[in-house]
């Protein structure tokens, strides 16, 4: 039996009970999440990719998954707004790690026409043994300062967004960047390899 909305326009029912008939297929019900979450999901994805058309798409994909997938969202695990807005962050920054992919190919692709010819296998092999040289320096820190770091530098977050993330004071995650940075940089592996020196 397919239930409707109040005659509020579903303004009384939780968000919870919204989703359970979003599970039934009632596009109402869709419609009321996205009057009363859209603007905060916008704000979210906004205020990460400085783009006003990207963080529009991003919240309709949000709610899109919602609609197509209702099963993904458990209420035991928590509420929907955070439910939501944990797919808005994660595909914004799926959408910024995208935007550096197409960032460094252009560029790649840019200094290689400038060459007039493919890069220099003695600069490729270099670049990869750098690679992996901070690979194997990154596996050194402890765990905490390796989240850090890889949240900040892999994933692009700021360091409220790693605070928020790791639910640490915004303190602690400056110490721990900080801390990694310096031995990071002390690290004669990755010193050795550093372009002046090569």
């Amino acid at each position: 039996m397919v239930t409707t909305l109040a005659d509020d326009g579903g303004l009384t029912l939780s968000d919870e009970m919204l989703a359970e008939q979003i599970a039934r297929r009632e596009v109402s019900a869709l419609e009321t999440l996205y009057a009363r979450h859209g603007r905060a999901l916008f704000s979210l994805a906004a205020k990460m990719l400085d783009d006003r058309h990207a963080a529009e798409e991003i919240v309709q994909e949000t709610f899109l998954k919602l609609w197509q997938r209702p099963e993904t969202y458990v209420p035991a695990r928590g509420r929907l707004l955070s439910w939501l807005l944990g797919v808005t962050h994660n595909r914004a920054v799926d959408r910024l790690r995208r935007r550096r992919l197409e960032l460094r190919h252009n560029t790649e692709s840019a200094v290689v026409d400038l060459a007039g010819g493919p890069p220099d296998p003695l600069d490729e092999v270099l670049a990869g043994m750098r690679g992996e040289a901070v690979a194997r320096a990154l596996r050194t820190l402890p765990d905490a300062q390796r989240r850090a770091v890889e949240l900040a530098y892999l994933r692009g977050l700021t360091h409220v967004e790693i605070a928020v993330a790791l639910g640490e004071p915004l303190v602690t995650v400056k110490t721990r960047l900080r801390l990694a940075m310096q031995k990071l940089r002390a690290c004669a592996e990755i010193a050795d390899l550093r372009p002046d020196q090569c």
